[in-house]
């Protein structure tokens, strides 16, 4: 008899996808030591430089796995999901280091490019802060070509620990301007205070003060309004999904392992409620296969508009999954299951604080917009 034929595949599991996978248990064990005010998963960390997953962002010829190519979107939501399965703190300031990267490489010049690898090499995070208050950063020039910093940001997740931030400021003549800062040499005040929140505690999500630090023209990233361009500026809604997404994962195995270890796994709500929470699992890694494709679309970029409305309903698809999830989960476990040291009040808290993005109902409302001003059917609206 011939021996079996392996288990069909049209989906390679990328090295970078496989290493967040195998961290994803002991990132979840050590949430908890981690879950601290004004704390940070550096241990995590620790262990994402020695997986490759600092790097893995960079193009091959830089040392990476080419994990920010259109090409390899899928690969890389997987990789996200994964880490925010593990702990969504983590996978919070992963996708930061990893937009961060993909903007370097989409607008820097090749000596920046090539600059900021070897920084990422060597262990530096990334990440990407441009989310301000009143006192929004602005960038004076000076005579010798420098720029001087003024102002503050807000929510500069990994504040303290993420050493090339890239920020947005404001230029005299008003232009919006994104910059590298080496935050280990030019090191910005960081007020702890500002960070009192009801989850993603280790995110670090601090307000940074950056006035009278100084950064030179090397440090500039594209041209002032690089940094809202379509569609890449709202169809990156899509990476934090899922990371989001990751941790409705998480909800639904600590749920089945809860049920199982409580023996009433025969109950038939319980049956009922696990059999809607693998539905919306499911379908929340569907939603992301598809917003791969379409991300991968040959003329993606052309096609902005487009691009832009399906992350917007992706984006808004999976936050209802982790709603619906979060809400069935509770009713699974009861107040029992909501006691420490049972990890569903910090999963709760993390994945409720991680689904108030900004601009929710606007995102809504601009697929509704696009599905209204078109008359393409339904069948291939946004495949067409």
């Amino acid at each position: 008899m011939s021996a079996p034929l392996p288990f069909p595949t049209t989906e390679e599991i990328t090295p970078a996808e496989d290493a967040a996978a195998r961290l994803a248990p002991r990132l979840a064990a050590q949430a908890p030591a981690s879950d601290q005010e004004g704390g940070f998963p550096e241990q995590e960390f620790d262990w994402l430089r020695a997986a490759g997953l600092l790097t893995a962002p960079l193009p091959t010829h830089l040392g990476g796995q080419d994990l920010a190519a259109a090409s390899q979107t899928l690969p890389l939501l997987r990789t996200l999901r994964h880490i925010g399965r593990g702990n969504l703190a983590v996978g919070r300031v992963y996708e930061g280091h990893a937009n961060a990267l993909q903007l370097a490489q989409r607008f820097g010049r090749t000596e920046q490019v090539a600059r900021w690898a070897e920084d990422a090499a060597a262990g530096h995070l990334f990440g990407v802060w441009n989310t301000q208050a009143h006192d929004g950063v602005q960038l004076e020039p000076l005579p010798d070509g420098r720029y001087r910093l003024q102002g503050s940001k807000t929510f500069g997740s990994g504040a303290g620990h993420v050493t090339r931030p890239l920020l947005t400021g404001a230029l005299p003549d008003g232009g919006w301007q994104m910059l590298v800062l080496p935050a280990d040499a030019q090191v910005p005040q960081l007020d702890k205070s500002f960070w009192q929140p009801l989850g993603m505690r280790a995110s670090a999500s601090f307000r940074v003060d950056f006035t009278g630090l100084e950064v030179g023209a090397e440090d500039l990233l594209g041209q002032p309004g690089d940094y809202y361009r379509q569609p890449w500026f709202s169809g990156g809604a899509i990476r934090f999904a899922a990371v989001q997404l990751g941790g409705a994962e998480a909800v639904f195995d600590e749920t089945r392992h809860f049920l199982q270890k409580t023996g009433r796994t025969d109950d038939p709500y319980q049956r009922q409620r696990l059999g809607e929470l693998a539905i919306l699992i499911e379908s929340g890694q569907h939603w992301l296969r598809a917003a791969a494709e379409h991300a991968m679309r040959p003329h993606a970029t052309e096609a902005a508009e487009t691009t832009v409305a399906y992350a917007n309903m992706v984006r808004t698809a999976i936050e209802e999954i982790c709603l619906r999830t979060l809400q069935l989960a509770e009713r699974c476990v009861g107040a029992r299951g909501l006691l420490r040291p049972e990890p569903f009040e910090r999963l709760h808290r993390d994945l409720t604080h991680y689904l108030r993005q900004p601009s929710p109902d606007a995102a809504l409302a601009d697929a509704g917009r696009f599905a209204l001003a078109s008359t393409t059917p339904a069948y291939s609206l946004w495949h067409g």
